[in-house]
């Protein structure tokens, strides 16, 4: 019985793993439009608005960063359960 109980902990850490990942990539292309926003250079840009591109675009990175390690330490889990 307990094998089943560490099967299923285990799939749920891997949907969990892979989840967290897909999180981060899609942050990471959100935060990645947001600079790019930034640094090109197109007509007039109000200041207020580069300053809102910038924080967006550090909190979408900040965050993509938060669910890598998410998903780092899940898979070091997985990697103990599996040993």
């Amino acid at each position: 019985m307990s094998i089943v109980k560490d099967s299923n902990a285990g799939k749920m850490l891997e949907e969990k793993m892979i989840d967290y990942k897909r999180f981060a990539v899609v942050l990471l292309a959100v935060g990645s439009f947001f600079y790019l926003g930034v640094i090109i250079p197109s007509g007039e840009k109000v200041l207020i608005d580069l300053y809102m591109m910038m924080c967006s675009s550090m909190l979408f990175l900040a965050g993509s960063i938060y669910f890598f390690t998410l998903s780092k330490q899940i898979k070091t889990k997985l990697d103990d359960i599996n040993e």
